[in-house]
């Protein structure tokens, strides 16, 4: 659940000095991608393109279906990790850490051949959602001046409740945890990608474009 933990970035004097300076500062780098729309798209495709596949093919075996969902985990845990760096409280990037390492400890235990049973998937991937949807919504109550509060808070219902339903239904075949699956990642993705969107939107208003880092010039917005 990609979700942008603060306002986009309002720039002072020495914005402009900071953004020279650590032009070259990985950290900084990592910092401009973390904040960029795009990246928060590609978290939602990740998201999104496994769970059309699982529903378009739902003979798949629950071997193919544990490397679907453990790579899914994987890529998202990744995307989310790299996200960490766009947050500046240092709870906010615990927070962010903290769900970016239950997502790949989950990819890492669906990839697992021992665990890849019905009930082990279920509850592997239930839990990931549901931990994961707590925590967003806990920082989106946290947060201060968040853009688009209510839609980082639908989508950290929906986490929540994809999570209890995984966990609370536990499907009876391969097929049946397929669609459920399948349509919980449809759903979750595209909430992801409106939640992109809005926040392309909130970086446009502030005045931040593509090309611009958390602190550029064109970041600077009047006080």
């Amino acid at each position: 659940m990609a979700s942008p933990y603060g306002a986009p970035p309002r720039g002072g004097p020495a914005d402009g000095t900071r953004a020279t300076a650590g032009a070259s500062d990985p950290e900084e780098q990592l910092e401009r991608l973390a904040r960029s729309w795009l990246w928060f798209l590609g978290g939602a495709i990740a998201t999104l393109v496994p769970g059309v596949l699982a529903l378009v093919w739902p003979e798949a075996t629950l071997h193919v279906l544990g490397v679907l969902v453990g790579l899914y985990l994987l890529v998202s845990g990744g995307f989310r990790f790299v996200m960490v760096f766009g947050r500046r409280e240092a709870g906010e990037r615990l927070a962010g850490l903290l769900v970016a390492v239950l997502f790949v400890l989950g990819g890492v235990l669906c990839l697992r051949h021992p665990l890849q049973t019905i009930g082990a998937l279920s509850l592997v991937v239930g839990a990931v959602w549901l931990v994961s949807g707590v925590v967003t919504l806990y920082g989106a109550l946290a947060a201060k001046d968040l853009p688009h509060r209510g839609l980082v808070i639908a989508l950290a219902v929906l986490g929540i409740t994809a999570g209890i339903v995984v966990l609370a239904m536990p499907a009876e075949s391969a097929r049946v945890l397929t669609r459920l699956l399948g349509l919980w990642l449809v759903l979750l993705g595209v909430a992801e990608t409106a939640l992109a969107l809005a926040w392309r939107s909130a970086l446009r208003k502030a005045g931040i474009t593509d090309a611009d880092g958390p602190d550029g010039p064109s970041a600077r917005t009047p006080a």
